[in-house]
C-alpha cells in the first residue's frame, strides 16, 4: 500500500516527479507513480483514483493543468497540485490549479516544485 500517489499528466513531467519521489524516498514514505492524462485517459484516471488506497494524491500537470482538479472531484482525500512550467512559464498551469470551485479543494505549490508537494504530503501524513 502506498501512502502517496503521484500522478503526472505527461511522461515529459518526469523531472518534476523525480523531485517529489526523492523527498518521499528520503523520508521512508511509500508512493506509487502513474502517468495518466485527465484529457487523454479520463476513464483510466477515474479507475485509478477510485481504486487507489493512497492517503494523498500529488498531481503534476502543465498547460491547462486540469489533472489536480479532476482528481479532487473524484476523491475526498487531499490533493496537492504541482504546476509545470511550459510555454507561459507555468503561470497558466498555476492559475488552473489555484482557481478551483468551492467544494473541490486543491493545495498548490510553486511552479515545478515537486519537492514541496512531497513535504506537504509528509506533514499531512504526520497528523
Amino acid at each position: 500500500m502506498a501512502d502517496v500517489a503521484i500522478i503526472a499528466g505527461s511522461a515529459s513531467d518526469e523531472h518534476i516527479v523525480e523531485k517529489a519521489a526523492s523527498v518521499l524516498s528520503e523520508n521512508g514514505i511509500d508512493y506509487d507513480y502513474e502517468v495518466i492524462s485527465a484529457h487523454r485517459n479520463p476513464d483510466e484516471l477515474d479507475a485509478y483514483v477510485k481504486s487507489s488506497d493512497a492517503k494523498i494524491f500529488i498531481c503534476i500537470a502543465g498547460l491547462s493543468a486540469a489533472l489536480p482538479g479532476v482528481v479532487a472531484s473524484k476523491t475526498e482525500k487531499p490533493v496537492i497540485g504541482v504546476p509545470v512550467s511550459g510555454t507561459l512559464g507555468g503561470i497558466d498551469a498555476l492559475l488552473s490549479i489555484v482557481q478551483m470551485p468551492k467544494g473541490v479543494p486543491v493545495a498548490c505549490v510553486g511552479i515545478d516544485n515537486g519537492a514541496n508537494a512531497a513535504h506537504i504530503a509528509i506533514r499531512i501524513l504526520k497528523l
